[in-house]
């Protein structure tokens, strides 16, 4: 029976290298899949799935207007789909990945952030967790030892950006992981960030 399962977390958690495994494991087996990238991530060139230890693959991507259930159920031999930075679905898009788990009877797998750098859900991310058959915390941590639970955005200096637009790409040159306490207490992230 397949599931929609949503892989959470923090930055720097290793969402992407899950991914890129798990769709290693369907290849060796001799199985399709499909992996998808949300158009506006294009920091290592477009449809390119990168995680930050190097491993990466050619993805489609997909945009706020695109359809997840129709391109599926036109896909032939297709036995797992894999959504990277699914925190950018809208919620009809997360409702496309549930009708392909309960119509099509294929896994989907959606790896994204929980929350963005004011600690706001992303459309996406609350609508996979209030849906999704399965999810996975996967885990990183602070600077301090404890787990990073949330996402903040710095500045060249290492200050905390507290406003702003809601999605900003970038990897460590932008955004720290850290802790809750951290996160409304960033007076020590610029000296550790430097």
């Amino acid at each position: 029976m397949a599931s929609l399962y949503f892989y959470y977390s923090a930055m720097n958690a290793g969402k992407t290298t899950s991914l890129l495994q798990t769709d290693h494991n369907y290849y060796e087996r001799g199985m399709n899949t499909a992996i998808f990238v949300n158009a506006v991530d294009t920091r290592y060139g477009t449809g390119i799935v990168k995680s930050r230890i190097g491993l990466q693959k050619t993805a489609m991507t997909y945009n706020k207007d695109f359809d997840f259930f129709c391109y599926v159920k036109d896909a032939k031999d297709l036995s797992c789909v894999l959504v990277d930075e699914a925190q950018f679905l809208t919620k009809q898009q997360v409702e496309q990945l549930g009708d392909i788990v309960d119509f099509l009877n294929i896994p989907v797998l959606a790896y994204g952030l929980r929350t963005d750098f004011q600690g706001n859900c992303f459309e996406g991310s609350e609508r996979l967790l209030a849906i999704a058959d399965i999810l996975v915390e996967l885990k990183t941590i602070c600077f301090c030892g404890k787990k990073a639970v949330m996402n903040m955005r710095i500045d060249e200096n290492g200050n905390k950006i507290t406003e702003g637009k809601q999605i900003e790409i970038g990897g460590n040159e932008k955004y720290i992981s850290v802790c809750r306490k951290h996160f409304k207490r960033p007076e020590n992230i610029s000296r550790i960030n430097k």
